[in-house]
């Protein structure tokens, strides 16, 4: 492990504890391959959004995430220093999973599916979690804020208004939810390493499994 992913690890630790203890991080493991689990729920769909891609794609991490979560927030540069110290070593899933105490949730991911059919599906999850103190914890509508994401980065608005307005873009979003929930996921962020519940209580031991899935 690199220096600087240990001194990260250091500097969000107590966030990520938290949210292993609180948010389902800590979740039995489950007798399972890298793409199904108990239940024939999928931990990864062939659409699934990739933030990375591992070469020899043998180790993947999933993250159930909810982009109103702020445990998920707090979890966030994490991943990030995670996805920087194994680039090229492990592919990192995002899953919606919008929680239904979080008014915006649910439009805050259909927000990201349509950006990313467009093919700015990480631009707007950064955009998400940077933002998130703005828009989130609100009982009104955000849309318009999200709407505005998209005029800012540059896309296609009437494509974008068509595909936020299609219900088949927000039943792609609760297709994540309902694998979530038949997978066990009961709070977010949840995360599965090659198709098991990520155990973990502090960042160092996350590391560690995530070393010892490499080494397998």
């Amino acid at each position: 492990m690199s220096t600087n992913l240990k001194i990260s690890a250091a500097l969000v630790a107590a966030f990520v504890v938290t949210v292993a203890v609180l948010l389902g991080v800590n979740n039995s493991g489950a007798d399972d391959t890298d793409t199904t689990e108990a239940g024939g729920a999928p931990v990864v769909r062939e659409d699934s959004h990739r933030l990375s891609t591992a070469a020899d794609d043998r180790v993947t991490l999933v993250e159930f995430l909810d982009f109103e979560c702020e445990a998920c927030k707090a979890a966030y540069p994490f991943v990030e220093q995670l996805r920087d110290d194994y680039d090229g070593q492990v592919t990192f899933v995002a899953r919606y999973f919008p929680m239904p105490g979080h008014a915006n949730a649910e439009n805050a991911a259909v927000a990201v599916e349509a950006a990313a059919r467009q093919g700015r599906f990480e631009d707007m999850y950064h955009r998400m979690y940077e933002t998130q103190t703005e828009w989130g914890e609100r009982q009104d509508s955000q849309a318009e804020v999200f709407r505005g994401f998209a005029e800012e980065m540059g896309l296609d608005m009437a494509d974008f208004d068509a595909t936020v307005r299609d219900p088949a873009t927000l039943e792609r979003v609760l297709q994540d939810r309902e694998d979530g929930l038949a997978l066990g996921v009961e709070g977010t962020p949840t995360f599965f390493l090659n198709g098991e519940k990520v155990e973990a209580q502090t960042t160092d031991e996350f590391i560690e499994l995530i070393d010892a899935a490499l080494t397998d």
